[in-house]
């Protein structure tokens, strides 16, 4: 099934068609698998040794990183360090391979982050639309894989800014069957996407369940964080509403001692979202169980949402394209155009032209 064969949106306004552009995610993965493998690595390959992986991004690009992250942390011998902001760690220098990934090619923090690491003498691999970024990485004759043109938004990118790193790492040897792992999540996503967008879906489903209660979404550090994560961040750009996230089993040693004192208050405003997959450690599961028991008289509502991917990738994809169009239906439940994000506009004129006074 591809976007031209999606039912028609149920999104009262949808000015920048992120239904389609969200339901287009498999395609899009496969398109950017294929770019990052036609992409030219001579010169990467001339490297003699890799010290480290870094990626930067902000925002709906600097999810790139943290799927990187989750994928990698137990397949390659190279730690991987995600930066959301202007600067580098200071133990970045020559020998490390940094990703530079910004769906729009100019966000600030990014540029100045891909001038830093070129400073220190870093390998850098641009992942990005038109613009700066891309400007300098033709000035420096550094690897681009483009971003293609007509994405919405930054946040309906997920394949493209997320797919090339893992193929590159993969072709320099150092993150064997990344290739094998995204084309498995392409067919895991196709038969979830055709799901999806029917009517009487999940996602619908679970949108309703939420209706106008704030979720808190809760993953585990890998594949279910990043999707908890990703949930958190579409809820509030997609449905223009509030949304938290956090991590098992950390929050067993921290948020769970917040449910105490005002469950009078967050009975009615809050919604646990529990993020699961088969791949989750035996212990965390008990965690899952023994949280729902905790505080399930304090909130609205306790969803678990699982998936039965067959791999860490297929199932942090899954989970986040499910989470995609739950956001969705959110907006459409409350007629919110779910593209503009005037907010984070007026953010960037405001920093390019000084903050307001007052």
């Amino acid at each position: 099934m591809t976007d031209t064969a999606v039912p028609p949106s149920p999104l009262p306004v949808d000015s920048q068609g992120m239904w389609g552009a969200t339901a287009a995610l498999p395609e899009q993965m496969a398109a950017a698998l294929e770019r990052a493998a036609a992409c030219e690595l001579d010169r990467l390959r001339a490297v003699p040794a890799w010290s480290e992986v870094v990626v930067c991004g902000m925002g709906g690009s600097g999810i790139a990183g943290d799927v990187l992250g989750a994928v990698a942390w137990h397949r390659m011998e190279l730690p991987v360090t995600v930066v959301k902001g202007y600067r580098l760690p200071g133990h970045v220098g020559p020998g490390a391979l940094v990703f530079a990934v910004s769906c729009s090619g100019d966000t600030e923090e990014t540029v100045a982050a891909a001038a830093d690491a070129r400073g220190r003498g870093a390998a850098v691999v641009t992942v990005a639309g038109p613009g700066a970024l891309a400007r300098s990485a033709g000035e420096a004759g550094d690897v681009l894989v483009p971003v293609p043109p007509g994405v919405p938004q930054p946040r309906t990118a997920l394949g493209d800014l997320a797919v090339p790193p893992l193929v590159v790492l993969e072709r320099l040897g150092l993150l064997p069957g990344a290739t094998a792992l995204v084309e498995s999540s392409i067919e895991t996503l196709c038969h979830s996407r055709d799901l999806l967008v029917q009517p009487t879906s999940v996602a619908a489903q679970l949108a309703r369940q939420i209706g106008r209660t704030i979720p808190l979404i809760h993953g585990a550090a890998g594949p279910t964080g990043v999707a908890a994560l990703r949930w958190k961040c579409q809820i509030n750009e997609n449905a223009k509403a509030p949304a938290f996230w956090a991590l098992q089993p950390e929050l067993c040693h921290n948020e769970i001692a917040g449910w105490g004192q005002h469950g009078d208050v967050t009975r009615q405003l809050l919604t646990l979202v529990q993020l699961r997959y088969g791949g989750e450690d035996d212990r965390v599961a008990r965690r899952y169980g023994l949280v729902r028991e905790l505080v399930g008289e304090t909130v609205a509502n306790v969803l678990e949402v699982r998936t039965d991917a067959s791999s860490d990738l297929s199932a942090l994809f899954d989970l986040c394209l499910l989470g995609d169009f739950v956001s969705l239906h959110l907006a459409a439940a409350e007629g919110v155009d779910p593209g503009p994000v005037p907010v984070l506009g007026a953010m960037k004129r405001a920093m390019a032209g000084g903050m307001p006074e007052g």
